[in-house]
């Protein structure tokens, strides 16, 4: 058995309170975020505070970047704010997994099922502006 004593307890407790610090230290709070960043990220303010800094970090990247943005990328960013910000934690823990797995995938299966979800999602706008239901398969 390997045994530290009391200085490599009081190192252990040093270190761990550092990191803690450093991670408390990496949130920006919400109300500390300029208002082109709070307009941006609008659809997480309720959550902002309770976001990992890792999460907060890759968000304020996306929001430095926003105004370079196409009028198509600048939605689609804002639809999928909107759509995180709907999300139980549960639902973005599977989110990140699923996340995760499809980036294993090679890259040419990867496109074919974004081509696939891009005709599923075209079929269902359309069903929707016609007003008749989506089909869907014989059971």
């Amino acid at each position: 058995m390997v045994r530290f004593g009391f200085p490599g307890l009081a190192l252990g407790i040093v270190l761990s309170l550092q990191v803690s610090l450093a991670a408390a230290a990496s949130l920006v709070p919400w109300a500390k975020l300029g208002p082109e960043k709070q307009e941006i990220l609008q659809p997480l303010a309720a959550q902002w505070d309770t976001l990992s800094p890792k999460l907060q970090k890759n968000l304020l990247h996306a929001a430095k970047r926003y105004p370079n943005l196409t009028p198509e990328e600048k939605q689609r960013l804002k639809d999928k704010l909107e759509k995180w910000s709907k999300l139980t934690p549960e639902q973005r823990k599977r989110a990140r997994e699923k996340f995760q797995a499809f980036s294993k995938v090679p890259a040419v299966q990867r496109e074919e099922v974004k081509q696939m979800v891009r005709q599923q999602e075209a079929k269902k706008s359309e069903a929707a502006a016609s007003g008749t239901p989506p089909a869907t398969p014989a059971q």
